[in-house]
Formats: C-alpha cells, sequence, structure tokens
C-alpha cells in the first residue's frame, strides 16, 4: 500500500490525500513560480498577469483585446483592468478599431518596447531557479500542456 494510502498511524485509510493530487501540485508549482516572480518583476513594477500580457504584446504588436485574452485564457473583465494599468504605466495604448468599433486594438508604446531589455533577465532568473534544464523544463512543458489540453477536451 502506497505511503498516501495510510493514515498518520500507519492504518489504512481510503483518503483522498492531497499529496496525491496532481492538481495541488501544479497549484502548488505555480505559487512557488509567483514567489520567484515577484521580486524580478517588481523592478519593473509589474505583477505577473501584466508581465504575462507585455510578454504576449512583444511577440506581437498591435493586437485585439479578445486576441490577448484568447492567448491568455483571460475574459474581458480580467484583462482590461491589467491594460488599464499598463496604459497608465504608459507601457501601451488601447485604441478602438478604425473598421470594427466593438474591438479594441493595443499597441505598445516606445517605454513598452523599452522595457523588454529589462524583461531579458527574467527567463533566465527562473530556469535557474528550477533548478532544472532547458529540456527537461521543455518536456514537462509539453506534458503539462497536453493535461490542459486533455481536461479543456472533457470540460467541452
Amino acid at each position: 500500500m502506497p505511503e498516501s494510502a495510510r493514515q498518520p498511524h500507519g492504518e489504512p485509510h481510503d483518503g483522498p490525500f492531497l499529496g496525491d493530487f496532481v492538481c495541488f501540485s501544479i497549484y502548488s508549482a505555480s505559487l512557488a513560480f509567483n514567489r520567484v516572480y515577484k521580486p524580478l518583476l517588481a523592478e519593473m513594477g509589474l505583477t505577473y498577469p501584466q508581465y504575462l500580457v507585455m510578454v504576449v504584446l512583444w511577440e506581437g504588436d498591435d493586437r485585439t483585446v479578445g486576441g490577448i485574452g484568447e492567448v491568455l485564457s483571460l475574459d474581458s473583465s480580467t484583462l482590461t483592468p491589467l491594460l488599464k494599468r499598463l496604459e497608465g504605466m504608459g507601457h501601451l495604448t488601447r485604441e478602438r478599431d478604425t473598421q470594427d468599433e466593438r474591438v479594441v486594438r493595443v499597441r505598445l508604446t516606445p517605454a513598452g518596447r523599452n522595457l523588454r531589455l529589462k524583461a531579458r533577465v527574467v527567463p533566465g532568473c527562473i530556469l535557474e531557479a528550477t533548478g532544472m534544464s532547458m529540456d527537461e523544463l521543455r518536456r514537462l512543458q509539453s506534458e503539462i500542456d497536453a493535461l490542459r489540453r486533455n481536461l479543456e477536451a472533457a470540460n467541452g
């Protein structure tokens, strides 16, 4: 019988046990990632969600709010306050699309583009903090991505 299937005093138990939850392992790893990211991003004045928005824009400027939300799996009610804050910080602009006023386009400012230079150190710091090789992390990421896709498919 696995250790996790025993009560503290050694007698069998039918669980559930937190140590058996893959979701908790991923959740707690996410919290640990955030603790590593926090001081790195604080130097740039960004939160982790703001950093993710900036990364999406650094990958491809001039995106729609909907397009950013789709990439980050965020709805507009969560994304809009992030964008407003980043706009207030001078990193991006938001403007209605000239062809369709329902669409809001997001573009980096020169300050937002320049922030990328400061952010270049972040991935290396995160890699070092994981204690894993790049190949190990890519393999893990691939497995987690497959898990996410399977869960999304199961949820409809």
